[in-house]
């Protein structure tokens, strides 16, 4: 474990439970679910007005673990490079919260929790989840915290998602709102991609309807899941710069053993994904991110109609997942609601990754935007 003066350190997890019966949590299919568990981490301290407090929103695969390290751990939280003393999200400006989502596998209720009707893992009787019912969670977690509103709200790919539904849900409780490569409703590629992962799980023998807990993992499957998205996540820039046509040293002799540096790369992801995630979260998750919509029911210009709050967009040029033009779709329904939003594209060549790997642009460009929002509410 390696810290610097820029670290906020070794962390500990935190667990809130809540909607226990008969005081279930409302889901937005009408089902009423509980109790639930939230795993969450914070960093920083809050004033004593309570008036600096951000919330970081995860994107599919992560978790809690946000920033610092974990006793023993060789490696920091997913966004350690942009939360901690004089970094983007500035822990000794700004109370920094991460939760791990509803329907997670890192200490949050999900398909793998145990289920306490039953006793036994809820594999598919988890109930179906949506984005905004990620955020209703998380709410209910903030106002066990004794937060009446937050300074930001901030999160990239699903993140961003949870940040446009804090926009629409809950506008009176944000003050500004950070959403970086998302979008406002996912377009049919994006559906097709998330779909050839999740037929992937269900081919997978050992996924057994979802009921795979206590014996063999459906890890193939889960495995090729994450091989698909993660050719997403880079740029076809990024892919020749990172490994061209280069081969591997050690070839196996199977004639179908990976021969191109980034067959092995693929396989290498994949098969350390499945050693920290769950397949029922995936397929749980992705249906989630699919179904979010956030124009359903509205109009791109009635949809942030009731939001005061500033907002920051980022986008990315090479990043095809999550393309641009769908972040200038979130920055014209700002507009059309007299919202100010501001809008930045980032030239960066990483692909979706980009917003976990471009540290020093987005620093610059979130901690002058914070310094504007924070200087409105005089921290």
């Amino acid at each position: 474990m390696a810290e610097s003066n820029t670290s906020v350190g070794v962390v500990k997890t935190k667990y809130f439970t809540f909607a226990k019966p008969p005081n279930e949590l409302p889901l937005e299919s009408g089902e009423a679910f509980g109790p639930i568990t939230l795993a969450y981490e914070t960093y920083g301290t809050l004033n004593n007005q309570r008036s600096n407090a951000v919330l970081v929103l995860h994107a599919l695969s992560g978790d809690s673990h946000a920033a610092g390290y974990h006793e023993g751990d060789q490696h920091p939280g997913w966004w350690d490079a942009m939360i901690g003393p004089g970094k983007a999200l500035d822990t000794e400006k700004y109370f920094v919260i991460c939760s791990n989502v509803l329907g997670g596998c890192t200490g949050s209720t999900g398909p793998s929790s145990v289920n306490p009707k039953t006793k036994k893992p809820y594999g598919l009787d988890f109930p179906l989840i949506t984005i905004k019912d990620m955020v209703d969670a998380q709410w209910q977690m903030i106002d066990h915290l004794g937060i009446e509103n937050l300074l930001t709200v901030i999160g990239g790919s699903m993140g961003g998602m949870q940040v446009l539904q804090n926009m629409f849900s809950y506008p009176d409780r944000i003050q500004s709102a950070i959403p970086i490569a998302t979008a406002l409703k996912h377009s049919p590629q994006q559906i097709a991609f998330d779909e050839v992962g999740r037929q992937a799980i269900l081919a997978d023998p050992n996924w057994d309807d979802g009921d795979y807990y206590g014996h063999a993992f459906p890890d193939k499957g889960l495995s090729v899941a994450r091989m698909v998205g993660h050719i997403t996540y880079m740029s076809d820039t990024s892919m020749p710069e990172k490994f061209g046509r280069r081969v591997k040293e050690n070839q196996q002799p199977f004639k179908f053993s990976p021969n191109f540096e980034v067959e092995g790369y693929l396989q290498y992801r994949g098969d350390n994904f499945v050693k920290r995630f769950d397949a029922n979260s995936y397929l749980y998750i992705t249906k989630a991110i699919d179904a979010f919509n956030l124009l359903n029911g509205t109009s791109v210009q009635n949809v942030f109609k009731h939001l005061r709050a500033k907002v920051l967009v980022i986008a990315f040029k090479s990043d095809w997942l999550y393309p641009a033009y769908q972040s200038h779709e979130i920055v014209k329904a700002c507009k059309f609601s007299h919202v100010d939003a501001t809008y930045c594209e980032v030239n960066s060549t990483y692909g979706h990754d980009a917003f976990l790997l471009e540290v020093e642009e987005e620093t610059h460009l979130i901690k002058h935007f914070l310094r504007t929002v924070s200087k409105d509410r005089k921290l």
